[in-house]
């Protein structure tokens, strides 16, 4: 666990931040940031990156972590905007937001893959961190449980795309309902697939 050597400096109020939804053409950027309480705790033994989990394992997990941490927030980059400043700058702007909405301040973050200028405190972008910082693994959890939750009720707000099973990524069934019924606000219409059916 890469938070062991900051733990060993003295550094104990460690934020790791993930999202989940970039690859999706539909449905919001969720970005999560954690503070675990206690990063060698027992009840958090099973966490690992969200993409080697269950969906009901996620669900478990997610109620752990929440108990588990210092300080947690989860914050939403709708389509309107990613379609607006595009997908990398929606992300770097998503842990930045996340990182400021935790109500404890932390001593050092750890985000999954990129440098984020403009933190509040030093950080380390981490290759592969939701594999390799439990932090980071934590906050993949957090917000992959919340985006599969935010694209089941858009499912039911948006009947026929079946959001619900595709949580908005490219599958031939998604690309059916999109030539059935067109593209819904919650589909990102600056991508190549949306935008396509759009300018046709």
């Amino acid at each position: 666990m890469i938070e062991n050597k900051l733990i060993a400096a003295g550094i104990t109020r460690i934020a790791g931040v993930d999202e989940a939804g970039r690859g999706a053409c539909a449905g919001p950027l969720v970005v999560a940031a954690v503070i675990l309480r206690d990063l060698n705790s027992k009840a958090l033994e099973a966490v690992r990156d969200s993409k080697e989990l269950t969906p009901k394992k996620r669900e478990a997990l997610f109620e752990v972590i929440v108990e588990e941490s210092l300080a947690h927030s989860i914050i939403e980059i709708p389509p309107t905007e990613i379609d607006l400043i595009g997908l990398h700058r929606s992300n770097l702007e998503g842990m930045r937001r996340a990182i400021s909405a935790l109500s404890t301040h932390p001593n050092y973050i750890l985000t999954d893959g990129y440098e984020i200028e403009g933190l509040p405190a030093p950080s380390l972008a981490v290759w592969k961190g939701d594999q390799v910082a439990l932090s980071i693994s934590a906050a993949s959890i957090l917000a992959k449980v919340h985006r599969d939750r935010v694209m089941q009720d858009l499912d039911l707000k948006y009947p026929g795309y079946g959001f619900a099973a595709h949580k908005g990524y490219v599958t031939k069934t998604h690309q059916a309902s999109l030539k059935k019924y067109g593209a819904s606000e919650v589909h990102r219409h600056s991508y190549a697939n949306i935008a396509a059916l759009i300018n046709n």
